[in-house]
């Protein structure tokens, strides 16, 4: 990608401090980029993050800027973005146990904060919005899913209420990136450490599988080509949970066991990127598709009277009928990783 697109520009990332803030900060942080704002509201996360930049960037470290906050106060928001140019909004509550057993606080964070981020964003004029979607939005099952679903359907509205040219707004939605925080790559390490067995849900479960740089490469993908109101997607390759954990272990030449667990609460067997109706309208970009916005107004009659005969007949993009990655493709996804090079160096491989 060219530098020159966010020369001197300033961005703003809601929950800045999570996985993928630090994966934009590492890419952008010694670009001709004028000013990256992180805005979340855990002020200890900022204080070790203003710490690590400041000593592994000296030079570039004044270009970063903490602005604790939260999505569900606008006023918060709109103290901190005035005089931006574009937002990465990956703030949300994303663990599946937490929002089934307290589904109202995910949508106080996913549905309202992205409402409150999308209305502030507009307020102060920001060129373009990336909002930060997941593959359990599709055909959600759980409150996570459920509450990303509507985060998807405000931002695709919202879209509708001003002009392209003022401010752009898009999704990107992605599936399982490998070793973020409280992902399963690094709970099977901890387990592996202490000689526990690998706790496995069920080993032929599917999920996609991508990187963070990928996710990041995603976003700058929808940053470059996205219309208004469009949601992005990755045509990432999958693999099963057996296939993962015994990747791990592999990698780690540790004599290890498996514990089926079982399917739990709000999972399902294999996740879905787009969803069948979606399939109908995606337009192929190579490695991604495009799912644009239904542009009819706002003319309801429109909706009883008119509908779509020349409906393509596609299947769902799901992680069951993508690309399969056996267990070596995975160990070379997985060794490709700073985290896990990092973990090698501490078992003294």
């Amino acid at each position: 990608m060219e530098t020159s697109i966010f020369k001197n520009k300033t961005l703003f990332i809601t929950g800045g401090t999570g996985s993928f803030g630090n994966a934009v900060l590492r890419r952008f942080i010694t670009t001709d980029i004028k000013e990256i704002r992180i805005f979340s509201r855990d002020e200890k996360k900022q204080d070790d993050m203003r710490h690590e930049y400041q000593a592994k960037y000296p030079q570039y470290f004044e270009k970063l800027k903490f602005y604790i906050g939260d999505v569900r106060e606008i006023q918060s928001i709109q103290n901190a973005i005035y005089g931006t140019d574009y937002v990465f909004h990956g703030a949300a509550l994303k663990q599946v146990p937490s929002c089934e057993f307290f589904p109202v606080e995910a949508i106080k964070t996913n549905v309202l904060g992205t409402e409150n981020l999308l209305t502030a964003a507009i307020e102060a004029g920001v060129k373009k919005v990336i909002c930060l979607s997941t593959d359990k939005a599709a055909y959600p099952v759980n409150a996570m899913g459920t509450s990303k679903a509507m985060m998807e359907k405000v931002a695709v509205a919202k879209s509708r209420t001003v002009p392209q040219e003022k401010t752009s707004i898009c999704c990107t939605r992605y599936g399982n990136v490998l070793c973020s925080r409280g992902s399963v790559v690094p709970l099977f390490i901890s387990q592996l450490k202490q000689g526990h067995p690998m706790t496995i849900t069920d080993p032929a479960m599917t999920r996609f599988i991508m990187s963070l740089e990928e996710a990041v490469d995603l976003v700058l993908f929808a940053f470059e080509h996205a219309r208004t109101g469009d949601i992005m997607v990755q045509k990432a390759p999958a693999c099963t949970i057996g296939d993962l954990a015994e990747a791990t272990a592999e990698i780690f030449g540790v004599s290890h066991s498996f514990q089926v667990i079982g399917i739990r609460h709000g999972e399902k067997m294999y996740e879905t990127l787009l969803t069948n109706e979606e399939c109908a309208n995606a337009v192929d970009m190579g490695n991604f598709f495009r799912v644009p916005c239904d542009r009819r107004d706002l003319n309801y009659d429109k909706y009883f009277r008119y509908g779509n005969t020349d409906r393509k007949n596609l299947d769902a993009f799901t992680s069951d009928n993508t690309e399969r990655l056996g267990v070596g493709h995975v160990k070379e996804r997985l060794l490709e990783l700073a985290y896990i090079q990092e973990e090698l160096q501490g078992w003294g491989h």
